[in-house]
């Protein structure tokens, strides 16, 4: 909505500015110095011409299909790297791959698989065994070792930048 309101805004000031441009301008001074510009030509005293010039600006168009492409890449290549992690509350090697997580800066969904309605019904679909299962993209990844994980984060981020 926005974009479209600063489209007809853009149109209207070069359609005005178009019609100043094309009709003419006078400049004089008055009696008491003051300097005044109108489309008309004073009734007394000196006035030049004035040519005015009007400062153009190209513009990009961008079709909406264009625009939410764009996003859906953007989405796409987050998803490709998301992290989830399906887990217990007293599963270690789930601590450990929540701590390396937020000690790597790395966001990620975690979903207790006794616990949280979706973690249980997710952990069911995917015939869990164990725990931790984590995801990366479209990745599994059974247990937890941070040189494994990594691996497999660095792999999705270089797909992500198209390498």
């Amino acid at each position: 909505m926005a974009f479209c309101n600063l489209r007809i805004t853009i149109a209207v000031t070069v359609y005005l500015l178009m019609s100043i441009a094309h009709g003419e301008i006078y400049k004089w001074i008055d009696e008491s110095g003051k300097t005044h510009f109108s489309d008309e030509k004073p009734d007394k005293g000196p006035s030049e011409q004035v040519e005015v010039q009007v400062n153009s600006i190209d513009t990009v168009s961008i079709s909406a299909s264009d625009f939410l492409e764009g996003r859906e890449s953007r989405l796409d290549a987050k998803m490709r790297r998301q992290v989830v992690m399906y887990s217990a509350v007293w599963c270690g090697y789930c601590k450990k791959a929540r701590r390396y997580f937020q000690q790597q800066g790395i966001p990620f969904k975690e979903f207790d698989i006794e616990t949280s309605r979706k973690g249980k019904r997710d952990y069911a679909k995917l015939n869990g065994t164990g725990v931790p299962i984590i995801f990366v993209s479209q990745k599994r990844m059974q247990g937890f070792r941070a040189e494994r994980f990594q691996a497999i984060y660095d792999q999705a981020n270089r797909d992500e930048q198209g390498g």
